[in-house]
């Protein structure tokens, strides 16, 4: 029987990579998840040392239907309004997304029955627009194994959370019209479109994870559902600004 990996050690180096701004160049074999529930409890592990809470969830999909979805714990004290300002030396080489987030309007407690597509889509409360600072604490990244980045946050930096708004079923999530501009530079690669179509159907396998491991889903938590514009590496300090139509627009300042 294979024996899960334990998150401590490879945690450890993780949170003091975050701390130092560095990234860590030696991966050993058994720094790597041994399966999906080792790395989901890496990501608990990592926000245990970083001393804070839950403060949302990226969730994601790169297919449109029926593909595996994969997410990561959101670090609050790594959420940040729009219009803030956050130093590059704590996000190397940093790539940004911009993402639709969601906030549910009730609990889900934990329970042994799953939760129906049903009752989540119908708890959706508000929604709003999300910059992703991605940043992946190792060198080699993106040649890792899926199961270290899915330990890694999936490879999260911080999160700009722009104004929430009432939830409205008749947006178009699918391919909404939108801008995304770093250093007044169009930054949008073609139509603007996620990866996983509609991202309303993550919400469903998303609660059900979190409530299974134990842990309550609360309206206060931020879900951000994917890119609609790929990954954009910057190449410097600069201001990124992005705005999908029917929300109110979202920025953030890289210094």
């Amino acid at each position: 029987m294979t024996q899960p990996s334990h998150p401590a050690n490879i945690a450890e180096l993780i949170v003091n990579a975050m701390r130092d701004g560095q990234k860590l160049t030696e991966i050993r074999p058994e720094y790597v998840p041994a399966d999906a529930a080792s790395a989901y409890a890496l990501q608990r592990e990592i926000l245990r040392l970083r001393e804070t809470t839950v403060g949302g969830w990226k969730v994601g999909s790169k297919s449109t239907r029926g593909g595996p979805i994969n997410g990561a714990l959101l670090p609050e004290d790594g959420l940040f309004a729009s219009g803030s300002q956050v130093e590059c030396i704590d996000y190397p080489s940093p790539i940004l997304e911009l993402e639709i987030a969601f906030r549910l309007n009730r609990e889900f407690a934990p329970r042994e029955q799953p939760y129906s597509d049903e009752e989540v889509l119908g708890s959706i409360g508000s929604m709003g627009a999300t910059i992703e600072v991605v940043s992946s604490r190792f060198a080699a990244w993106p040649k890792i194994e899926p199961l270290l980045a899915l330990g890694d946050l999936l490879n999260h930096g911080a999160l700009i959370v722009g104004e929430f708004i009432p939830y409205d079923a008749s947006f178009p999530f699918v391919e909404p019209a939108l801008t995304f501009t770093f250093a007044d530079e169009d930054i949008v690669p073609g139509d603007g479109a996620n990866p996983a179509g509609d991202p309303r159907r993550l919400l469903p396998w998303l609660v059900n994870h979190h409530t299974q491991n134990g842990q309550s889903l609360t309206p206060d938590l931020v879900i951000t559902t994917g890119s609609y514009t790929g990954m954009y590496v910057t190449k410097g300090p600069g201001l990124a600004v992005g705005e999908i139509r029917g929300l109110p627009p979202v920025s953030v300042e890289l210094i």
